[in-house]
């Protein structure tokens, strides 16, 4: 009796350190991470009876929470909720939240350690403490340009200050409406959901930092740093431009887009090849730098990293080993090789920048629910990806683009004193390898294009057929934006 006393008492013991182990685990170890799950209803029902902070683009909030009657004291509202999206996300009683309302959830709310003081003063006076404000790094008018650009496509916008690393402009399509998915209609907030959920076309996804697309001949930009790096080849060297390339080690040929030789006698030049986007010479030039080259150089650009602005943006890739065909055809920006809209305006940015790319970021300030500044983002090198002299060779390649290639659409742009502003492009027109699905159209610009201030991506996923498709459907796209930067 008395042993089988011991035993029951032993088990118990365990059993009493496992749970006092268990909760010291919950309470001490994993608090802030059970706080900061999207669907923890008992934090956001706390949270509800305590004014929400705004979301800024300027100064207009694009996120605010309006006093109710109801039990939850306040509302969350997003003016322009499409538009703006892809940077707020949502914040739901049923879903939790997404976007800077969950990244910067505990500044919004009010419960982050930079309001220690504040809740104090509030505790005393007897108030209920209040939210502080996020302020985006967003451009009013590059985000409202890039929304009435690309809205009813399937594509996103993408724009960034080259020095800075400031995030212009964000935008997806097809968007959702936060304001639907931010009621206090549960019902109504399901109902919603499941038809965004049911959607072929993905409306929740964050298409400009989480959707990767072959670039296409964006990706000719990567190639051709990769060539400059390496010392062999100058914007004026010498290609074979034929009508057809012969793979290696492969019976398949690669041909032009126009299906003719890139030039008189199927010899052009690195500047020439880029401004036609010769497909041609672009594989060849793969074969001789050698995928490691390649990799190396978009690596340098951001390739194979995993961003957050502080939202959590997919990895854009280059393959790992390919072979000499699929070298070729990865110069050109197909095969495995894939990039989010974001990726490809930091190409961008980093060549405009002098060859330094910058980390992109969304949020600039944070501030007191009195709007006082507590704290503000500074910019950061990311990676040196060429030599300013590399760097203005690439330059004056992309103003070819546009002054004399498929980029033409984005000639004759001023800036807000009515000076004519230099522009550096690429144009794109990717195959998805996927039946049924439509060639993916690309630009990406810079302007201006020596010292620019803003860098552009445009994807449209169900764009035209051609190389000039990245122009005609994706250029009108990034020349609204760009003037609507540069007023």
């Amino acid at each position: 009796m008395t042993r089988a006393i011991r035993r029951i008492s032993l088990v118990l013991a365990i059993l009493l350190v496992a749970l006092m182990a268990n909760v010291t685990l919950i309470q001490v170890f994993r608090s802030d991470d059970y706080r900061a799950r999207a669907d923890n209803q008992r934090v956001i029902l706390d949270e509800y009876g305590r004014q929400r902070g705004p979301i800024l683009t300027g100064p207009d909030a694009v996120a605010l929470s309006e006093a109710t009657r109801g039990a939850l004291k306040w509302l969350r509202v997003y003016p322009e909720g499409e538009q703006n999206a892809s940077v707020t996300g949502f914040y739901s009683i049923v879903y939790g939240a997404t976007g800077l309302e969950r990244t910067e959830n505990g500044v919004l709310s009010g419960s982050s350690d930079l309001f220690f003081v504040d809740r104090l003063q509030q505790l005393i006076a007897g108030a209920q403490p209040r939210g502080g404000a996020v302020t985006t790094t967003i451009d009013p008018a590059a985000q409202a340009a890039a929304w009435a650009g690309i809205a009813g496509t399937r594509g996103a916008v993408f724009a960034i200050e080259p020095s800075t690393g400031r995030i212009l402009a964000q935008v997806q399509s097809p968007s959702f409406d936060p304001n639907l998915l931010s009621s206090h209609d549960p019902a109504s907030i399901r109902d919603y959901y499941e038809e965004l959920l049911d959607d072929p076309d993905q409306p929740l996804i964050n298409r400009p930092i989480v959707a990767l697309n072959p670039p296409g001949s964006t990706f000719k930009l990567v190639t051709a740093a990769a060539a400059l790096a390496s010392g062999r080849f100058t914007m004026d060297s010498v290609l074979p431009g034929p009508a057809e390339y012969d793979l290696p080690l492969s019976e398949r040929t690669l041909r032009n887009w126009t299906g003719e030789e890139c030039a008189p006698g199927g010899e052009i030049t690195l500047e020439q090849a880029l401004a036609v986007s010769c497909n041609t010479a672009f594989a060849w030039l793969g074969n001789e730098l050698g995928a490691d080259a390649l990799r190396e150089q978009a690596e340098l650009f951001g390739f194979d990293y995993k961003f957050e602005t502080p939202l959590r943006a997919a990895t854009s890739r280059f393959p790992q080993s390919p072979d000499e065909p699929q070298t070729a055809i990865s110069a050109i920006g197909q095969f495995d090789v894939r990039a989010t809209a974001m990726q490809m305006a930091m190409v961008a940015a980093g060549i405009g920048n002098g060859g330094i790319v910058m980390e992109p970021y969304l949020v600039q300030e944070i501030r007191a629910p009195d709007l006082t500044i507590l704290r503000t983002s500074d910019p950061r090198i990311f990676r040196t990806a060429l030599t300013p002299e590399q760097a203005a060779q690439m330059q004056q390649m992309m103003v070819a683009v546009v002054e004399g290639g498929t980029a033409g659409i984005l000639q004759g742009i001023v800036d807000g004193d009515g000076e004519a502003v230099s522009v550096g492009a690429k144009t794109g027109t990717a195959q998805t390898g996927r039946d049924g699905d439509q060639p993916i159209s690309w630009m990406v610009a810079m302007a201006p294009a020596t010292n620019p201030s803003i860098a552009v991506a445009v994807v449209v996923e169900d764009g035209g057929q051609t190389e000039l498709s990245g122009g005609a459907l994706a250029g009108p796209i990034a020349r609204a934006v760009i003037e609507a930067a540069l007023q």
